[in-house]
C-alpha cells in the first residue's frame, strides 16, 4: 500500500511562501513587507502619472462646518485646479492633494479636490482610534500602511508643496519630520511649506526662543511662511511652484528626440 501523503501537503512547510500568511507575517519577513509597502504604492502611482503632490495636513477632530474644515475644503478645491492635477490632454498629473486619509482637515482637503474634479490620494495608517479612510479619496488611490515611516516616505516621495493645518501631535510630527529634511537638505527638490491660520501656530510654536538658545539657526525660521486664508496660501504656493518647478519655455519646446524625464525616479525622487 503507498502511504496517504494527504498531511504532509498540508503542513505549513509545504505552503507555497507567497501564499503563507502565517510565514508573511512573521519577524522573519518585516524586510519583504517594508519593501511590499514601498513597491505597491509606487507601482499605482506610476500607473496613474501622479509626477507630483502638495500635501495637506492637519487635526483628524475638526468636523464639517469647522471653520478650518471649510478653509482646507476651499485650498484643495483651488489647488486642484493648478498645474495639471485635472490630468487634461492625457498629462502627467501634477500638484495632486495628498492627505493622511482619514477624518478632518484630510477630508476637507480630500472633498476640495473632489470637488474641483480632481483626483487626490489618501496615505492612511493602521490605528486604534479616528483613522477611517474618507469617502473623498479617488478610490484607486487609497493606500493603507501599516508602518509610519513608510508612509512618511510617501508623503515627502512626490511632494512640491506642503500645507500645515492647525492640529495637535500628528501634525506637529509631520511638520517637524520635513522641516527638519529641509533643513538638514535631505531632499533634493525645492518644498514650498505653508503653514496655516497664524493666530493658533504663534500661540503653540515660539521659534525664537529656539533661536535664542542656539538650537536652531536665525535663517531656519525662513523655511516656512504662514497664511491665514486658502487664497493666500494657494498664491504662496503657486508663486515657489512656478519659480521652481514649472518647466522654463526652452524644455516645453524640446525636440521630440528629448528623453523625458520619468514619472517616478529611480534615485528616490530626489531624496539624497
Amino acid at each position: 500500500m503507498t502511504k496517504d501523503n494527504g498531511p504532509q501537503k498540508t503542513s505549513p512547510a509545504y505552503r507555497l511562501p507567497a501564499l503563507d500568511s502565517d510565514f508573511l507575517l512573521g519577524d522573519s519577513m518585516r524586510g519583504v513587507r517594508l519593501q511590499l509597502e514601498y513597491e505597491k504604492a509606487e507601482e499605482i502611482l506610476r500607473a496613474w502619472t501622479v509626477r507630483s503632490t502638495i500635501v495637506a495636513f492637519g487635526s483628524a477632530r475638526v468636523r464639517h462646518g469647522n471653520l478650518w474644515y471649510e478653509e482646507a475644503r476651499n485650498f484643495g478645491h483651488i489647488a486642484s485646479k493648478f498645474g495639471g492635477a485635472l490630468n487634461i490632454d492625457g498629462k502627467a498629473r501634477e500638484n495632486v492633494i495628498a492627505t493622511g486619509g482619514g477624518p478632518g482637515i484630510m477630508e476637507a482637503a480630500n472633498r476640495g479636490a473632489y470637488e474641483a474634479g480632481g483626483k487626490s490620494i489618501g496615505l492612511n495608517i493602521r490605528l486604534p482610534f479616528e483613522q477611517a479612510p474618507n469617502p473623498y479619496i479617488t478610490p484607486s488611490l487609497n493606500f493603507e500602511f501599516h508602518y509610519f515611516f513608510m508612509r512618511k516616505y510617501w508623503f515627502a516621495y512626490l511632494a512640491k508643496a506642503l500645507v500645515v493645518f492647525p492640529g495637535g501631535f500628528g501634525t506637529l510630527d509631520e511638520m517637524f519630520e520635513v522641516l527638519t529634511l529641509v533643513q538638514t537638505e535631505k531632499l533634493a527638490k525645492k518644498i514650498c511649506i505653508v503653514v496655516y491660520g497664524s493666530a493658533y501656530w504663534n500661540s503653540i510654536l515660539n521659534l525664537d526662543v529656539l533661536v535664542e538658545k542656539g538650537a536652531i539657526s536665525p535663517q531656519d525660521r525662513a523655511l516656512f511662511q504662514m497664511a491665514d486664508t486658502p487664497e493666500e496660501a494657494f498664491e504662496i504656493l503657486k508663486a515657489d511652484l512656478t519659480r521652481y518647478h514649472l518647466e522654463p519655455e526652452a524644455r516645453r519646446q524640446a525636440p521630440a528626440n528629448v528623453e523625458e524625464e520619468p514619472l517616478l525616479n529611480p534615485d528616490i525622487s530626489g531624496t539624497r
